[in-house]
Formats: C-alpha cells, sequence, structure tokens
C-alpha cells in the first residue's frame, strides 16, 4: 500500500520534527517505550502513552493512562476521540502531530507536512496557522486570520488597503473602515506572530501601497 493512500502522522516540531510514520496497521501505540510503533523520547511521554486505532469508522485516537494526558485539537481525550484530517493530538502538551487523512489530495498533504519547517503556514480548510512548526495558540481572531490569509494568499505580492477591507470587512461599508482601523489590525496581528517568532518581521508595510507577507524561505 502507498503510503499516500493511508494516514499519516507527523510531527510539527522538537527534536524529531518533521518525521513521520504511515498507519499502515490496524492499530499503532504511541509512547517512550521501545516497544510502541511510533516511539517518542520525551521525559513527559509516558511508556505507552496512546493508541490510535482503525475500525469501519476510521481512525480514532485513546489514551492508555497516560501521566500528562492526551489532547485532540486542545481538547482532553476522555474515551474515544474520532480522528479527521488535519487534526492536531499534542502528547503531555510538549509533542505536537498531525494527523493527515488518507482523503487529503497529495499536494494537501504535501503542503501540510512543511508546517515542521521554519516560516508561516496555513491549513486553510481548518483555518489553523503555525509559525516555526509550532500552532499559533490561542487562535487568531476572525479579522487577523481574515488579514493573514489574503497576504497569504498572494505570496509575497502587495495587498491594497481597499483589498484588505474587502478581505476582511467583507459585509462593511469601505468608507466606515478608517485607515486606523486597518493600521491597528495590522498591529495586532504582528504582535500574535511575535509571539512565536521576534526574529523575523512577516507583515510588511509598503507605503503608499499596502502590506505584503515577506514569509521564512
Amino acid at each position: 500500500m502507498q503510503e499516500s493512500a493511508v494516514p499519516i502522522l507527523v510531527v510539527q516540531e522538537g527534536q524529531l520534527a518533521g518525521k513521520r510514520w504511515s498507519l499502515n496497521k490496524r492499530e499503532f501505540v504511541v509512547g517512550r517505550g521501545e516497544d510502541c510503533e511510533v516511539v517518542l523520547p520525551d521525559r513527559q511521554v509516558s511508556r505507552r502513552h496512546f493508541r490510535i486505532v482503525r475500525d469501519e469508522n476510521g481512525y480514532s485516537v485513546e489514551d492508555l493512562g497516560s501521566k500528562n494526558g492526551t489532547y485532540v485539537n486542545g481538547a482532553a481525550v476522555r474515551g474515544s476521540v474520532q480522528l479527521q484530517d488535519g487534526d492536531e493530538i499534542q502528547v503531555a502538551l510538549s509533542v505536537r502531530l498531525l494527523f493527515v487523512g488518507a482523503e487529503a489530495t497529495l499536494p494537501l498533504t504535501q503542503e501540510m507536512l512543511r508546517v515542521a519547517q521554519p516560516g508561516l503556514r496555513l491549513n486553510k480548510s481548518q483555518r489553523q496557522v503555525w509559525v516555526n512548526g509550532a500552532a499559533l495558540e490561542p487562535p487568531l481572531s476572525l479579522s487577523q486570520y481574515r488579514l493573514l490569509e489574503i497576504l497569504w494568499e498572494q505570496k509575497g505580492k502587495i495587498v491594497t488597503r481597499e483589498e484588505v477591507i474587502a478581505a476582511v470587512w467583507p459585509e462593511s461599508d469601505e468608507a466606515g473602515i478608517t485607515e486606523q482601523a486597518i493600521d491597528a489590525l495590522v498591529r495586532r496581528l504582528r504582535d500574535r506572530l511575535a509571539e512565536v517568532d521576534r526574529d523575523h518581521e512577516y507583515l510588511v508595510t509598503v507605503r503608499g501601497h499596502g502590506f505584503r507577507l515577506d514569509n521564512r524561505p
């Protein structure tokens, strides 16, 4: 069976960032123990921390009585939790794994695998943002995400203030959105990105023209 035909787990950050496993068996145990199918050498990870099980409904995750817990998209796992493409599994809040479902197209899979690389990444279907492999928590506000999304889509090209208004406030009258409101939104988004990466300025103001995204290579 080809790797693209089955779900995969991808480590998003840390010493194993980018490492992936194909979930081509009925059951995968994840933990610190060498007998696990997925070994995570972290002191906060239990010897047998959680398992992923395949059944007729798809794939689900079950915590195995771990000391520090298992979380899916920030929610603690109680019993069995069904997994969806793009879900983030947090192990003891120290290791982040991305679940890429078998239904994901190959281009989407390749894009999602890049979240472990330096720089900013978006998963538009899940409205998730990663900076240097770390998911941005708490998530951006709707207006912040809309601004980042249009800049992301333009891939470094200048986005005018008029285009920002149309993307961020589509229901509003353009005349009612001041330049101060736009500048304040840009400033808040800069601050959120700087919480994770203070060494790079992602949002560039092009005076007299608008804004552009300067992503890390």
